[in-house]
């Protein structure tokens, strides 16, 4: 995990466990989605912010690979970071970690749409300029 990586703490709880206290592999996405979306917060931009401008943020692509389980009460950490920013989308690298151990890792590819008939629309300006500002101190 880098020190310039956008981190956040996350609990396993007993809903996120199946029988046998272990967490069910689409939880992994929702640790991943809360870090993607306080990152972006972070920077200024929660939901509501593209609402306003008629478009939403969808995902459009997960490669994720499983390494360890999580463990129920386990702490963890989720992290994400900007690794491609293009006209219409951002691509975040993402991971999963229990201590130093990295127990998931994936990559999410967002892209920007408008909110009527869901076609490709242009990342805004202040958020392409935000964005470029953190990939820029990731370097």
């Amino acid at each position: 995990m880098s020190d310039s990586d956008f981190s956040m703490p996350v609990r396993v709880y007993i809903e996120d466990t199946d029988a046998g206290g272990i967490v069910y592999y689409v939880n992994y996405l929702k640790y991943m989605e809360r870090a993607r979306t306080e990152l972006m917060r972070s920077l200024g931009y929660d939901k509501p912010a593209f609402m306003e401008e008629d478009k939403l943020m969808v995902v459009h692509s997960a490669n994720i690979n499983y390494r360890r389980p999580a463990l129920l009460d386990d702490s963890l950490t989720a992290t994400a970071v900007v690794s491609k920013l293009a006209r219409s989308y951002l691509v975040f690298q993402q991971k999963i970690w229990r201590d130093r151990e990295l127990l998931c890792e994936g990559e999410i590819k967002v892209a920007c749409v408008h909110s009527d008939g869901m076609k490709p629309a242009p990342l805004p300006q202040s958020v392409r300029e935000s964005v470029a500002a953190v990939m820029d101190d990731q370097q």
